[in-house]
């Protein structure tokens, strides 16, 4: 008989073996793997990571990615770093350089990093636990930074640790140190160099890593140098030095080897840069700052109303730049909306302004602001978006009455500001109007512009709008159609001619508001290409003269009430044929006299009676016919029109000789052309 098998002795559940293999270089620590594993997953497969290798494994945690934008974070927490220094009063100076071997280097003439040993890591200067550390700085405690670009502590150390090589300077106390860092981990202790003159500070300096960013990471010196500049914008005490190695300038002429940024006015400094040449509502920019009191932030700003640019809104908290928004914007956005409203009240003007809102505000200016608190809390360590809730007051209170002294200082340009407004919100209450008529339901009885057979597909991406010419060509199209995927609308004649008719007439034009009915994207600067119903438009006219002539009627319309339509790539021409060749039971369709003669010559044998009928229209043509040449897209031929010449200037310039309203320009021009004429006016 078989002896029973020994009973293992009894052991506590966390009884496990307890040897560990010593941390490697770089390595996370992690306990040696027992013989054997419930499921293969026990203790020992938990990593431990140590030190900056967190960032190295996982750098989208800390700066968002890989890419060209999250490259670049890591000078923005060098330059951040520097301007914190100037924001508390302890620096005025700030030079970024870039070298000929890819190096930046961020310099302040601030206090300096803290040199001496730190109190809990008796071995380690307090340079090399910032520097090497994660959440270890001295932003938390309010006493040493009153503010600061963020309480997150991984600024520095971050850039540290996704760079080649990093090497620090500092200047404090009369002495100067330095010490060096491969890939996050120091190269040697903290050397004291001896003593200098005239000089504090910090000096860091360098180099994208390969390793994390690709072989290929690199600055990009336009992008550095946009960011160097904004820094001195937002802050008007700061002068910031810039110096860049010629051989990374190339063509770029701008980007400067040599510049040096002060600007007394900052942020309206920068915003009348920017808009420089673009047609404001209101003349004036709306610019100002507030003073910190009692402990409360401060708040700096500029605004301008825009008519012909398009808006946008820059904010920034601490210097740092919060690209998605967040409660200091929001502050902004209902000052600005109130100080209208209030404007539209004094004015007895407040049923008409009843409808605006926030949005249709923002929609019309381009505007900047910028605010200085203690402690910011950003959503993510990226620091996109601000999250202090005591932002919004404080913008909203800063602004809001600087804001109605401005507008009472000039009420009739105000006023003008007012309309402006106005006129965008009936734009999008109309707008809001156009989306009822959607293709959500087939069962649903749509109330669609025009004649408009539309499709059943609800997205914009894959739908078709074919614009044809005359009634009896829309009823041959709609039989012809696909109709999941493509809508019909016929016009009835030649459309107005935009280029020389007024906005009056525009206005009232039945088949043009059908038009833009049902292309639901809106005109003007009031055009949103998210709203567009069809990812093409195609124009279908007859290929004769006339159709060409409507053809070139709508392309103007585009050109100068939807430019973007035709600059992304949603306008298009169908070319249907003019001749029908017949013989032995082939057919085939020709585009023109010279496709004609071609085909002839291809497809026919010399004494061949074949027979050549002429479509006099699209309406003449059978829909089997219509669908088999011009709109089945296998089979098809579509022409994309776009802007061809680089300069919009000489465009617009070509569009008003021969579509505008001085017809001695368009004289002139046949003139010019008349020796092609048979070749190229007449063969179209």
């Amino acid at each position: 008989m078989a002896k029973a098998a020994k009973k293992p002795a009894a052991r506590d559940l966390f009884d496990l073996p307890t040897s560990r293999s010593a941390p490697g270089r770089g390595k996370p620590t992690r306990a040696a793997r027992p013989s054997s594993a419930e499921g293969g997953y026990t203790a020992h497969d938990i990593e431990v990571l140590e030190g900056l290798e967190p960032v190295r494994r996982r750098p989208g945690m800390y700066i968002g990615g890989t890419d060209e934008k999250a490259l670049h974070h890591i000078f923005a927490e060098a330059i951040d770093n520097a301007m914190d220094e100037v924001l508390n009063g302890h620096a005025n100076f700030i030079k970024v350089e870039l070298d000929k071997d890819g190096f930046v280097t961020v310099t302040d003439n601030g206090r300096g990093i803290p040199v001496d040993p730190h109190p809990k890591f008796k071995s380690k200067s307090a340079l090399e636990v910032i520097m090497t550390t994660l959440h270890a700085g001295g932003k938390f405690d309010s006493k040493v930074y009153e503010t600061s670009g963020g309480l997150h502590g991984v600024g520095i150390s971050v850039t540290n640790a996704l760079s080649e090589k990093l090497e620090v300077e500092v200047a404090r106390g009369g002495q100067l140190y330095a010490q060096s860092f491969v890939r996050g981990k120091p190269k040697g202790g903290l050397q004291k160099l001896g003593k200098v003159n005239n000089r504090r500070g910090t000096k860091v300096r360098f180099k994208p890593d390969p390793e994390i960013f690709g072989a290929k990471a690199a600055f990009n010196p336009l992008r550095l140098f946009k960011m160097t500049r904004a820094k001195a914008y937002l802050f008007g005490g700061v002068e910031i030095r810039w110096q860049c190695d010629p051989s990374h300038i190339g063509n770029a002429e701008t980007v400067p080897e040599e510049a040096t940024f002060h600007f007394e006015n900052g942020l309206e400094d920068y915003l009348k840069e920017t808009l420089d040449g673009a047609t404001l509502v209101h003349p004036d920019v709306f610019a100002g700052k507030s003073e910190k009191k009692g402990g409360h932030g401060s708040v700096e700003w500029a605004v301008a109303f825009v008519a012909d640019a398009d808006p946008f809104l820059s904010s920034y908290c601490n210097t740092i730049p919060t690209p998605d928004g967040g409660t200091h914007e929001s502050g902004l956005r209902s000052a600005l909306a109130k100080g209208i409203k209030d404007h539209a009240e004094r004015t007895n003007q407040g049923k008409r302004a009843a409808s605006v809102t926030g949005d249709d505000v923002m929609g019309a200016t381009a505007c900047m602001v910028s605010v200085f608190i203690r402690e910011p809390e950003f959503q993510g360590q990226t620091k996109d978006r601000l999250a202090n809730n005591e932002a919004t007051r404080i913008v909203e209170n800063a602004v809001k009455d600087p804001f109605d002294h401005w507008l009472a200082a000039n009420p009739v340009q105000a006023n003008k500001l007012l309309d402006f407004v106005i006129e965008r919100a009936d734009e999008r209450l109309r707008r809001k109007q156009e989306k009822e008529i959607s293709r959500k339901s087939a069962v649903k009885k749509l109330r669609l512009p025009g004649k408009l057979a539309d499709c059943t597909l609800t997205a914009a991406d894959g739908a078709e709008l074919f614009i044809v010419e005359g009634d009896s060509a829309g009823g041959s199209a709609k039989q012809a159609r696909d109709r999941a995927t493509q809508a019909v609308l016929p016009l009835r004649g030649k459309i107005l001619n935009v280029a020389s008719a007024g906005r009056d007439k525009l206005a009232q034009n039945q088949q043009l508001s059908d038009l833009i009915q049902a292309l639901g994207c809106g005109t003007g600067t009031h055009f949103r290409e998210q709203d567009l119903r069809y990812g093409r438009v195609i124009v279908m006219t007859d290929a004769d003269v006339d159709g060409a002539h409507i053809a070139s009627l709508l392309i103007t319309f585009f050109y100068r009430q939807m430019p973007k339509l035709i600059d992304n790539g949603h306008l298009y021409l169908a070319v249907p044929p003019l001749y029908r060749l017949s013989h032995g039971g082939k057919n085939f369709y020709a585009r023109d006299d010279k496709h004609k003669a071609e085909i002839l010559k291809k497809e026919f044998h010399a004494n061949a009676k074949v027979e050549i009928g002429r479509f006099k229209g699209l309406g003449e043509m059978m829909a089997a016919q219509l669908k088999e040449t011009t709109m089945d897209p296998k089979k098809r031929t579509l022409l994309r029109v776009k802007v061809v010449d680089d300069d919009r200037k000489a465009t617009d310039k070509s569009v008003e000789r021969l579509m505008g309203n001085k017809p001695e320009a368009r004289f002139e021009f046949i003139q010019e052309k008349a020796e092609f004429a048979s070749e190229e006016l007449l063969d179209v």
